[in-house]
């Protein structure tokens, strides 16, 4: 499917550039203790091999640093530095790599008499000099504790939103516009909301999507990508990454899901609900996999999507999913939905089950419910009018 994408501005990290013009890139992080040389740069090139475009280094120690600067030596991967609350670090750690994230909640950290405005300049001066781009990293469990005063307590994603615009706004002010922004949660919703009205008070700058806590697979896979179709889907998201509570031996996990995400949500194949156009048809149908009971999925869902054609000018969801497991609940958000068995198809209209039919009666029973949803619509907005 096609997706217009925000027009965000190009910014280079080492080989790679993330933007509107650029396809999204995928990126990971080490798990590994930065000061074990041969573990982290063994990882490194595992996540490069598996197609990472960028991975991120945490460093919180003198000899973190020093460890990176021998495993820039050993790696030719585009690397992030992940700063934690020691913001000065960043002088030995920039030569050695292509970009830097920082927290802006975590610069109260050190240094706290000293305004956070003169922390970030710092920080930028020495991004510019190391040729190494940034990013502004808002995550929701530690969000600057000024910006949580001036909100209510139930409120957890005003702050997020106000510290990232508040920060680009200074960076901007200084002339450093090579960065990205990430506002993380670890509830899906939250993460498509925020992203959402950033999105929308500045369009110009890229955004890295992430979920975080996702969890262990395949649940971290599943909440990351109800986010992430949410987001993509409408054109917003530049870079992303996948956070799995995983082995290092199964870090790769990570790009795979990422990429695999893309690929679905370019191709149509979704999970969740996204209204693309909210006055047109939407059909959604997920990627198959080895939990299909019957491959004649595949081709129930190409079917759906011609049969329904005629109703395309109606805002109307129909998912079709592949099997039992995510089938009966990832339907109810849909206004018809279809969940595969081994020999019946189950029709359901919202949250409510209609019936069992055979494969190769499906369709016309679909197409009744559907008559009736268009009539129904069709009454509403003449009694409108």
């Amino acid at each position: 499917m096609q997706i217009k994408r925000n027009p965000t501005r190009s910014v280079s990290i080492g080989s790679i550039a993330v933007g509107a013009e650029h396809p999204i890139a995928v990126q990971s992080m080490t798990a590994t203790a930065t000061t074990n040389i041969d573990a982290t740069v063994a990882l490194v090139n595992d996540l490069q091999k598996a197609g990472a475009d960028v991975v991120r280094i945490a460093v919180d120690s003198d000899k973190d640093a020093e460890a990176l600067a021998e495993i820039r030596r050993q790696t030719t991967a585009n690397l992030s530095v992940d700063l934690q609350e020691n913001y000065r670090l960043v002088e030995k750690v920039a030569p050695h790599v292509d970009k830097v994230r920082y927290n802006p909640g975590h610069l109260y950290h050190h240094e706290k008499s000293r305004p956070w405005q003169d922390k970030v300049k710092f920080l930028a001066d020495v991004a510019g000099a190391n040729d190494c781009a940034m990013r502004v990293g808002v995550n929701c469990g530690s969000v600057d504790p000024n910006q949580k005063e001036l909100f209510d307590s139930k409120d957890s994603l005003g702050p997020m939103l106000a510290s990232a615009t508040e920060h680009c706004e200074l960076l901007d002010s200084i002339g450093f516009t090579r960065y990205v922004v990430s506002l993380k949660d670890s509830d899906p919703s939250n993460v498509v909301t925020v992203n959402q009205r950033f999105a929308e008070l500045r369009p110009d700058i890229p955004l890295h999507l992430g979920v975080t806590e996702a969890g262990l697979p395949p649940d971290g896979i599943i909440k990351t990508r109800i986010a992430f179709e949410q987001l993509i889907g409408r054109g917003i998201g530049d870079t992303i990454r996948v956070s799995l509570t995983v082995p290092n031996s199964k870090k790769s996990m990570e790009i795979e899901a990422g990429r695999q995400i893309i690929d679905d949500i370019r191709n149509g194949r979704l999970r969740s609900v996204v209204a693309l156009d909210p006055t047109k048809l939407n059909i959604i149908s997920c990627p198959s996999c080895s939990r299909v009971e019957n491959e004649a999925f595949v081709e129930l869902a190409q079917d759906v999507k011609a049969m329904t054609q005629y109703a395309k000018d109606y805002a109307i969801t129909i998912a079709v999913m592949g099997c039992r497991v995510n089938g009966p609940g990832e339907t109810d958000d849909a206004d018809l939905g279809l969940w595969c068995g081994p020999a019946k198809v189950n029709l359901k209209r919202g949250g409510e089950a209609i019936g069992a039919y055979p494969y190769d009666e499906i369709l016309p029973k679909l197409r009744e419910e559907l008559d009736r949803l268009i009539l129904t619509k069709q009454q509403t907005s003449s009694a409108k009018a």
